[in-house]
């Protein structure tokens, strides 16, 4: 199986919904993502300048190529207000095949 036939979900958090949603639309519209699911309400707790910090964001899953995670990778580094995104991709093993054709679809310029 070739990268072109291997998807990723890719995590991203952000400050809330509508940056979420901003990024979204560039992604899908530039044909980078097929999908993106924009969720609220998420708790970050993580170290950041030797300190705690806690924030209230958004989570983005973001469905790509694994060949097309470079390229979504660099663009949410344009797009996204944080100088450290979190970018983390995660395989997709079982897809379901008419999933697996919309992506195909979706991610076909």
């Amino acid at each position: 199986m070739t990268n072109a036939d291997r998807y990723v979900a890719v995590f991203i958090t952000v400050p809330g919904v509508e940056e979420g949603e901003r990024i979204a639309a560039a992604l899908v519209e530039e044909r980078l993502a097929a999908c993106v699911n924009v969720l609220p309400g998420c708790r970050s707790v993580y170290r950041w300048e030797g300190r705690v910090q806690r924030d209230d964001e958004a989570l983005m899953m973001v469905k790509t190529s694994s060949e097309g995670f470079a390229a979504l990778e660099r663009r949410v580094a344009e797009l996204h207000p944080y100088d450290v995104p979190e970018i983390i991709a995660v395989d997709l093993t079982a897809i379901s095949a008419s999933y697996r054709e919309f992506l195909r679809e979706s991610l076909t310029r």
